[in-house]
């Protein structure tokens, strides 16, 4: 959806690699989500250097067409036509194929025009207010949480509060900045990465200067403060930090927050705290969240069948995604110990593990 593509640019992804197949073939992504009580599927078929089709459905409240885009390869032109209940004039529909390059996808193209459509706007919306950037590693999730505080867009005393009431002996966060000289061989490192040095790299030349930012905890321990910078926190207390501020995120706005390996660093109980502090104070956000602790299977009061779902690996290596719901009554009953099934193999999802005897002598 990125409105600054440039025609020459090629789409950040990559294919599955272990099939010689899969590099030559288009990958589709599709999606289907709810925005404003009203249901929409976008799917979107693509390679490198072009998106070759992409179509929008909504139900409103039957299902209906919203666009069809299709891009002829040969002479990179892209065709969009609409459904018969979107009204548009001839001007509109011109104006959109332009600004819609080969490589960009009809969203990107109409955040590019003057011109209002509510249909198309609905979605650009849910991308870019409902749906977050996925956190892969703990300092990412600092860094995130931290700015948005310094930005007011986090209220740091309602991250305060979510860490006291995860045991976290945390009173205060104290965020500062300061500027810092820049050592000349960060700038020649900063130039040999990037080709062509940007703007940016240009601006921290002539400043010479860096902001950092520090961050401090304040701890009261009998009636006495003490503050210890981040980096001297344990790796659970950091990465609490980084989902209360999450969790105050989610509780007082309605996103969606992808977090990969959502129990690292974590204490079980912690981390159960966290899913239920979420669960309980949250109306309409949602965590998408990956995860390797198995025992969450066992408690059923927390979990829907159908917001547990599996990754098998297949014997050519690629990854299958299904879900609890997916297996009949033969499988999995309202009587069945979800874990114990997922322990015995039943649901797959396991490892398929070799003996622990290993002979390096030979």
């Amino acid at each position: 959806m990125n409105q600054s593509v440039k025609k020459t640019n090629e789409l950040d992804f990559n294919p599955f690699l272990f099939d010689p197949k899969t590099p030559k073939q288009n990958s589709i992504i599709s999606i289907e989500f709810f925005h404003n009580d009203i249901k929409y599927f976008y799917e979107v078929e693509f390679f490198k250097k072009a998106i070759v089709t992409e179509e929008l459905y909504f139900h409103n409240p039957n299902k209906a067409n919203v666009f069809k885009r299709k891009t002829n390869l040969l002479n990179q032109f892209t065709e969009i036509s609409f459904g018969s209940k979107i009204s548009t004039d001839k001007v509109f529909e011109k104006t959109l194929e332009a600004n819609t390059l080969w490589n960009n996808t009809v969203l990107g193209g109409y955040l590019k025009t003057n011109i209002d459509l509510r249909e198309l706007q609905e979605v650009v919306d849910w991308f870019k207010n409902y749906l977050s950037p996925l956190v892969y590693t703990r300092t990412e999730l600092e860094g995130f949480v931290t700015s948005r505080i310094d930005n007011n867009e986090i209220s740091k005393s309602d991250v305060v509060t979510i860490l006291k009431k995860a045991d976290f002996n945390i009173s205060d966060i104290i965020i500062q900045e300061e500027e810092k000289d820049i050592p000349d061989d960060f700038i020649e490192f900063l130039k040999k990465q990037i080709k062509a040095p940007s703007d940016k790299i240009k601006e921290l030349e002539e400043k010479g200067k860096l902001t950092a930012v520090n961050i401090e905890f304040e701890h009261t321990v009998n009636n006495t403060k003490y503050t210890l910078p981040l980096e001297f926190e344990s790796q659970g207390t950091r990465r609490y930090y980084g989902f209360a501020g999450l969790l105050a995120l989610l509780i007082n706005n309605s996103t969606a927050f992808p977090i990969d390996e959502l129990e690292a660093s974590l204490h079980p109980d912690l981390y159960l705290h966290f899913i239920l502090s979420f669960l309980l104070n949250s109306k309409n956000s949602q965590i998408i969240a990956t995860t390797h602790n198995r025992e969450i299977l066992d408690n059923k009061d927390i979990f829907r069948n159908d917001a547990i779902w599996f990754t098998d690996k297949q014997e050519t290596c690629s990854t299958e995604l299904y879900s609890l719901t997916d297996f009949d009554s033969s499988v999995v009953r309202n009587t069945t110990n979800i874990l114990n099934a997922y322990k015995s193999g039943k649901l797959s999802g396991t490892p398929n593990l070799g003996d622990t005897f290993i002979d390096l002598s030979l």
